[in-house]
């Protein structure tokens, strides 16, 4: 059963789901962890699992601080 069949959204994400989350493919996800611009799992028995808040506070701090383009103009904007 994945995330997007249950009725709320869970905290504790796998691989996969935390890489769809963010927008990005799970090899992209792994480089991501790896070089500390997105969270380790945490380790829940033999599963690992990432913790959406940290992936959310991560995710702010990436380029940009969750600025939306609106709010600081298009002159930064790549096409």
């Amino acid at each position: 059963m994945g995330a997007e069949s249950l009725p709320f959204l869970p905290r504790g994400l796998s691989r996969v789901e935390a890489a769809q989350y963010i927008g990005v493919s799970p090899g992209t996800f792994d480089r991501l962890v790896e070089d500390g611009t997105m969270p380790k799992p945490k380790c829940i028995r033999a599963r690992r699992v990432w913790d959406r808040l940290a992936i959310d506070m991560a995710f702010t701090d990436l380029d940009g601080g969750g600025e939306d383009d609106a709010a600081r103009g298009w002159d930064g904007v790549r096409v």
